[in-house]
């Protein structure tokens, strides 16, 4: 499988067992697959963040943070599939390709992420890891901790 940056996949169970992370959501809600995540490659790791389609329960959360911060580049919600969708840069998190379960299809092709949207999730990704390296982390998980037991498994 070539994982690309602005594509749409899903997780296997085997990866949320190994990393047990509290902050990672869960995988899998009322028998469906979820959620599903934006890709972003980065050499041997990739970046999940994930989507959500609870617009109405992220959108006061969202502009509460415009009005308090004046911008909001932890959460977002654009058009994905023609659907609303809530992209969620807190809760992104490092993995290896070995852990994706498929990508996700629509009339059998993979979901790519339109161009506009993709760059804008990929500025605000860049800025959210330009805050942690000067020691404001907005992630929910813990992505040093993760990437390391990333990096170990390819060694």
């Amino acid at each position: 499988m070539q994982v690309q940056t602005g594509y749409i996949y899903h997780i296997k169970d085997e990866f949320f067992n190994k990393i047990n992370d509290k902050g990672l959501m869960i995988n899998h809600e009322n028998g469906r697959a979820r959620p599903t995540y934006f890709t972003i490659k980065d050499k041997n790791i990739l970046w999940f963040i994930p989507l959500s389609s609870k617009v109405s329960k992220y959108k006061p959360i969202i502009d509460k943070k415009i009005k308090k911060y004046g911008s909001c580049k932890s959460i977002m919600i654009g058009k994905i599939a023609n659907n609303d969708s809530v992209i969620l840069l807190q809760n992104a998190f490092p993995i290896l390709e070995k852990y994706i379960d498929h990508p996700h299809m629509i009339n059998g092709k993979p979901l790519k992420v339109i161009d506009t949207l993709k760059y804008e999730i990929l500025n605000n990704f860049k800025y959210l890891m330009a805050l942690k390296s000067q020691g404001t982390n907005l992630f929910f998980t813990d992505i040093d901790k993760i990437k390391e037991k990333m990096l170990d498994e390819i060694k």
